[in-house]
This record gives structure tokens, C-alpha cells and sequence, in this order.
């Protein structure tokens, strides 16, 4: 049979089709067997693995479902369609889809993988008072936060998560107390995850806190490494080893200085107690 090849390199549609086509092998069924687990054609398969035809949202799910993908092609199918997302993002989240590890460092805000939906809302909201996304988008934008989130933290090939929070992140107001007081104790809750490792940096580390902008270091299964980080314009993928050495040289550090995990969680319940008690 010819095969025909497609470059994951070239857009979010090849890279759904290139991981298909992958997923599908591995698990060692022709196009006929997996469409037989998805209720649709060999015909629909081989198209969507060939870029003929785009996938549907139900065609993403029932995949993840059949081939045991956790939230895979769901992820990736709302790449192909989500007009809002930074350029640079897009590549980044193929990487992420893949990733065993995932480190992350941020400032000002929960990141994205934690926050709850009235967290991300507000978030989201505020991009609709600026005018910068419609609220259609907005509700894109958190739809496919919620996505990730079930991949990294709840997926049956969940990466290890650790997370390095600036106390800014928990002291910063979204959404008014009450969202806060939700979405601290959600962050407690996640914190509890075997695979989940939280620290906070506190203020009084200032100026010696070795990391100054938000960054994610994500650990291939192959032990390579790539990083990202954004802008407010766009996001960028860096691969080169030497930045990278020094990125996670850097991230090691930020460890160290940051409180250990039980400290970290109890710095986040008295944080929550402080927006209970002054609602």
C-alpha cells in the first residue's frame, strides 16, 4: 500500500494525523480495527491520518477512547480549530502532549494547569474587557484549559508535574475573594497528587530568586529537553541545549530557595484563610 507522509512540523492538522497514524501502530491495528472501536470507517481514518478530512471533536474523543490516549487527541484536535492561542503555542503543546516531566515557574497568576474555571474565567473575562478575544474565543480558551488539565493531572499517561509558584500567585486577586478562596483550595487539593509537587516562592527571597520571567521545562521521554516561554504577544519554543543547561540550572536553584511542599501548602491555607476571613 502507498503511505502517504505527512510532516507534524507543518501544521496542528499534520500533528494530529502524524500521532494517529503513531498511536494506531503502536497499538498494532490496521485502519479497519481502530475505525471498528470508533464507529466509523477505515475510509474516515485513513483520511484524517492523510490530512484529507479534519477531525471532529467526537472523532478526537472516541479516539482518546479506543486507543487509551487520556486527553490526547482531544487537546490537539481544539489546537486546530482555537484561533486565540499565542503563536509558538500551538508547537509548544505537541511537545506537551508528550512530555514525562513537566516543570513549571510562574509569577502573578495560578498557572494555567491549576486554575479552576471561575479562576480562568475571570482571566478570560478580562481579555474580553480589553478587547483582545471575543467571549466566544474566551470560552475556547478555557475549554482547552480544562483539557489540558485532565491530561497532566488525571491522565492514565499523566507526566510527573512540578510546579514553582511565586507567592504573587496566591496574594494576586482574580475574580474577587470568593473565586480565590475556591481556587486556593483547589490548589491544596492538587498540591496532594502523587504526581504533583508544589512550592512557593516567598517575597522574602527578592532579588535572589534566580528566575525572572515565567518559564516551562518540559522532559521528553527521551531525556531531551524543551523550554517555553511567552511574551504578551507571543509564545517561544526554545530548543537549543545550551540555554536550556542554563534554564534548568536556574530552575534547580529556584528550587532550593523555594519552601518545601508541606511548608508551601500551608503558606497557601493560611493565604486562603486570610480571603475567607476579610470576604
Amino acid at each position: 500500500m502507498n503511505r502517504r507522509e505527512v510532516d507534524p512540523r507543518t501544521s496542528p492538522l499534520a500533528a494530529f494525523a502524524v500521532q494517529l497514524r503513531s498511536s494506531r501502530e503502536a497499538a498494532g491495528w490496521i485502519q479497519d480495527e481502530l475505525a471498528e472501536r470508533m464507529s466509523y470507517s477505515g475510509t474516515h481514518v485513513s483520511a484524517v491520518e492523510t490530512c484529507r478530512k479534519s477531525p471532529s471533536r467526537s472523532f478526537a474523543r472516541k479516539a482518546d477512547l479506543a486507543l487509551g490516549t487520556g486527553a490526547t487527541f482531544e487537546v490537539m484536535w481544539q489546537v486546530i480549530r482555537d484561533a486565540v492561542l499565542l503563536e509558538g503555542f500551538p508547537e509548544y503543546l505537541q511537545y506537551e502532549l508528550k512530555a514525562a516531566r513537566f516543570r513549571t515557574f510562574e509569577l502573578g497568576v495560578v498557572p494555567g494547569v491549576f486554575q479552576t474555571a471561575r479562576y480562568a474565567e475571570a482571566l478570560a473575562g478580562a481579555d474580553i474587557d480589553r478587547g483582545s478575544i471575543t467571549p466566544e474565543l474566551a470560552t475556547e480558551r478555557v475549554a482547552l484549559l480544562a483539557t489540558r488539565q485532565k491530561r497532566l493531572l488525571r491522565g492514565l499517561d499523566a507526566p510527573l508535574v512540578y510546579a514553582v509558584l511565586d507567592e504573587s500567585c496566591i496574594r494576586r486577586v482574580v475574580g474577587g475573594h470568593d473565586v480565590m478562596v475556591e481556587q486556593l483550595d483547589h490548589l491544596t487539593c492538587i498540591a496532594a497528587l502523587p504526581s504533583v509537587t508544589v512550592q512557593l516562592v516567598p517575597f522574602s527571597l527578592g532579588h535572589l530568586r534566580p528566575l525572572l520571567l515565567p518559564a516551562v521545562l518540559l522532559t521528553m521521554r527521551d531525556r531531551s529537553l524543551v523550554g517555553y516561554t511567552e511574551s504578551a504577544s507571543r509564545g517561544y519554543l526554545e530548543r537549543e541545549e545550551a540555554l536550556l543547561g542554563i534554564w534548568e540550572r536556574a530552575y534547580d536553584h529556584l528550587q532550593v530557595g523555594a519552601l518545601a511542599p508541606a511548608p508551601s501548602v500551608d503558606l497557601i491555607k493560611a493565604v486562603r484563610k486570610e480571603f475567607h476571613d476579610g470576604h
